[in-house]
């Protein structure tokens, strides 16, 4: 008789969570620049374009962190996974919208930012809704949503044609 002594092909769980807990503490070395880049109070959207009280509480509240440079990084955001996450959003609403450098945009430009911004928030598409998810008074109700997009239609017609 043949006795068979091979190594089982699956690992022990201790073994699993060990190589995820090295993998964890291994990719904490893997870390993003988180900035906030300075901002000219004068390129601001406040700035360029007359926003209202309530319309400037709504974007600080639900838009700031990710398309400004005034970003408030959560203490998670130092660690990985979560940080990669964080940080390739901020850079990419910033790229999408720049409330803190809204002077760049021309009028052509302006005037489609101004656009999309109302319709992406009358879709649900923002403020994403992960961020919502950790972060609740970011949400918009119906009123928001109402007087963000009726703001962004007068600051439209403001830019004229």
């Amino acid at each position: 008789m043949i006795e068979d002594f091979s190594v089982p092909l699956v690992p022990s769980p201790k073994k699993i969570v060990l190589v995820i807990a090295v993998l964890l503490v291994a990719a904490q070395a893997i870390r993003p620049a988180r900035t906030n880049p300075p901002t000219d109070p004068s390129r601001t959207l406040a700035a360029v374009a007359q926003v209202p009280p309530d319309v400037k509480a709504i974007l600080d509240r639900s838009c700031r962190d990710c398309h400004s440079h005034d970003t408030v990084w959560p203490w998670y955001s130092q660690v990985a996974p979560f940080s990669w996450v964080l940080v390739s959003h901020v850079n990419e609403g910033r790229e999408h919208l720049a409330l803190s450098d809204w002077a760049a945009y021309d009028r052509p430009r302006a005037t489609k930012k101004l656009q999309e911004m109302c319709e992406q928030v009358r879709a649900g598409d923002m403020p994403m809704s992960s961020y919502v998810l950790l972060h609740r008074d970011a949400a918009l109700s119906d009123a928001d949503v109402q007087a963000l997009c009726a703001w962004t239609e007068q600051a439209r017609a403001a830019l004229g044609p």
